[in-house]
């Protein structure tokens, strides 16, 4: 069972899948659903209030959760990283840069600096 099950149960289905399945507890991720409850604003102050008592057995708060939660279809595309530009991948190969300090040195180069680079290091100059 997923944690997209359990989000499920308490968006829509409000069905008790602890119950069903008492094993299936080990597959609840508090942070996953809190995360995942978060996008949406008559949500967000449930999943606040359950980051604050982090402590509390995963059985209280998908509880906690699927009584609490009105019943309503909600979707959210889960924010992904993105994916390095070929250009951050550059500085990061070139400085030796992380991804955050190479996307901040991107922002200071200029178009010809960076044509520059990307000429010498497509020749295979290193």
């Amino acid at each position: 069972m997923s944690f997209f099950d359990y989000l499920n149960a308490i968006n829509t289905t409000k069905k008790d899948l602890m119950k069903e399945d008492p094993l299936s507890e080990k597959d609840y991720v508090p942070f996953m659903i809190n995360r995942g409850l978060s996008y949406f604003p008559d949500t967000v102050l449930y999943a606040n209030e359950m980051n604050k008592y982090a402590s509390v057995p995963k059985r209280w708060q998908f509880d906690f959760y699927l009584h609490s939660v009105k019943p309503k279809k909600r979707f959210s595309k889960w924010h992904k990283k993105e994916a390095y530009a070929d250009d951050v991948k550059l500085l990061m190969k070139v400085y030796d840069y992380s991804s955050q300090r190479a996307s901040e040195a991107l922002d200071l180069l200029t178009e010809d600096q960076l044509k520059e680079l990307r000429q010498q290091y497509s020749e295979g100059g290193r």
